[in-house]
């Protein structure tokens, strides 16, 4: 005989974190590629409209996900027992290996935006080391961008080549491919072949960071015009917020 509906156990109320909580746990039994909207909703014995209520699309749903393990990162290294730059390496290498252990994330990070509370400590914390560092203010605004972009396409590229069967065989090829380069044709290469790939991923990792932040320090941004942002368009969107 079945159960009548009003016999059924109430569902829990939906909330936002509860939903962030059931998309973590599928992304770890069955892959990101497999956290959509549907699915979700599926897990959580619901419609795909209950949950445009509290997640816009997919994109944010990722972004979500992603925010969430951001506080996994270690920020507390950023504390005075070292110089900045060393504090500053360790919280990259903590978010790089956050993204290593969440191979599909990694990839998704690449386009994902996540605004929410992690995602904010981790940037006032990279602002804060360069600006303890002397790094320009405005120089800061645009480095901190590309130092978590460089970490994630470090953690994107070992995902990509860790889930892949023919990773050893594409490194032997590139490696023939380099030391049998012509002196006549490419003279550059096969002076450099063997330094083109040597080194350990921790090494060129920490020489890719210091470079970043070198960079950062010594690079003045160019004085042009106002962004139209900050401009006309600030107005525009003023104006529709306002409607």
């Amino acid at each position: 005989m079945p159960i009548s509906r009003r016999e059924r156990p109430a569902k829990p109320a939906l909330t936002r974190e509860g939903i962030i909580d059931t998309a973590l746990r599928l992304m770890d039994e069955e892959g990101l590629q497999r956290v959509t909207m549907r699915r979700l909703a599926q897990a959580l014995d619901t419609g795909p409209a209950s949950l445009y209520v509290y997640v816009a699309n997919t994109a944010e749903l990722h972004a979500a996900i992603l925010d969430r393990l951001l506080g996994q990162v270690d920020l507390a290294a950023a504390g005075d027992e070292e110089g900045w730059r060393e504090r500053l390496h360790t919280v990259l290498v903590s978010y790089t290996r956050l993204l290593f252990a969440h191979p599909s994330l990694a990839q998704s990070a690449l386009v994902a935006r996540p605004s929410g509370p992690h995602y904010l400590d981790l940037v006032e914390t990279l602002l804060r080391l360069l600006d303890e560092g002397g790094v320009p203010a405005d120089q800061a605004a645009w480095g901190v961008d590309i130092l978590l972009q460089s970490a994630t396409a470090a953690a994107a590229e070992h995902s990509s080549r860790d889930e892949s069967a023919r990773t050893e065989e594409e490194w032997r090829r590139l490696d023939r491919a380099l030391a049998t380069a012509s002196p006549d044709t490419h003279p550059h290469i096969h002076a450099l072949a063997a330094d083109l790939v040597s080194g350990t991923p921790g090494e060129r990792s920490r020489w890719t960071i210091d470079m970043l932040i070198n960079g950062i320090l010594t690079t003045p941004r160019a004085q042009g015009p106002r962004s139209v942002l900050a401009c006309g368009d600030q107005e525009q969107v003023r104006g529709r917020a306002d409607q």
